[in-house]
């Protein structure tokens, strides 16, 4: 895998940011680790940081390169500070960046497929709420997405926070705004989604305190008829379960080739 670490103005923000990004290349004679051979423009994985974190952290806490290179996956992970990839009432735009302006600014980089099949979408706790959020919302984008831990009912958090969220993140993302009902309420996008919706992975560790707020996402999917991936066993909030999950993940993900066999879990 090539491996670019690439900061780029963006207009949405209206300043500089940041991304790293993995390319696939066929590395056939690199000793311990497997290439993948590129014929097309590759398959792309949008992930994403946790609320603590950065675009380095995948990289940094997980072997994330080293599981993709078999997979002739591109995989793209931005930088979205605190901001629950939300445009900020007291902040920036971080939705209209990473749903809008970065998978332009993706395709005219790299060499990135723009098919529905060949398009993804996962991220770890803030991450995971942002990559369910942004496939109910743009469900045509992406053939599928995945949540590791996810903080899937901010809404509820919001309005009566339990989390070690510091309150003013709270304030700088949703200001004084009522949460429940909105696009920023994944609960409530369940609810109005529609029946074209990408293929869903929901996991998270069963001594997580954000394990109720997963199964609370998981039963509204099923009182709707929305057919989803459930992995709920032991683990934490940490990054021991986020690097074993994310191969289960990238394993139950569609790719056209390579991908592996999916996982032991139970559907939905």
């Amino acid at each position: 895998m090539a491996r670019i670490r690439c900061d780029f103005f963006s207009e949405a923000l209206g300043m500089g940011t940041s991304m790293t990004v993995l390319l696939p290349e066929p590395a056939s004679s690199q000793i311990g680790t497997a290439g993948s051979t590129t014929v097309g423009d590759p398959p792309v994985l949008y992930l994403l940081h946790g609320l603590s974190d950065d675009d380095t952290i995948w990289t940094r806490h997980t072997s994330i390169e080293r599981y993709v290179a078999p997979l002739r996956l591109a995989v793209v992970m931005p930088q979205a500070a605190r901001s629950f990839y939300t445009d900020e009432e007291h902040g920036n735009r971080y939705w209209t960046f990473l749903s809008s302006e970065l998978p332009e600014v993706c395709r005219s980089f790299f060499r990135l497929s723009d098919r529905r099949e060949d398009t993804f979408v996962a991220g770890l706790s803030m991450g995971g709420y942002g990559a369910l959020k942004w496939a109910l919302r743009d469900p045509g984008r992406f053939a599928a997405a995945a949540s590791l831990s996810g903080a899937l009912n901010v809404a509820e958090r919001r309005e009566h926070p339990t989390s070690p969220v510091d309150p003013a993140v709270w304030h700088t993302v949703f200001g004084d705004r009522h949460v429940p009902g909105t696009d920023d309420d994944t609960i409530a996008l369940l609810e109005r989604a529609g029946a074209d919706l990408p293929a869903l992975y929901v996991a998270c560790g069963t001594e997580d305190f954000l394990y109720d707020d997963n199964t609370r996402f998981v039963e509204s999917a099923r009182r709707r008829g929305i057919p989803l991936t459930v992995d709920f066993s032991p683990g934490e909030h940490d990054w021991a379960y986020w690097d074993a999950k994310i191969q289960d993940a990238l394993a139950w993900l569609p790719l056209r080739s390579g991908g592996g066999d999916r996982p032991g879990v139970s559907g939905g």
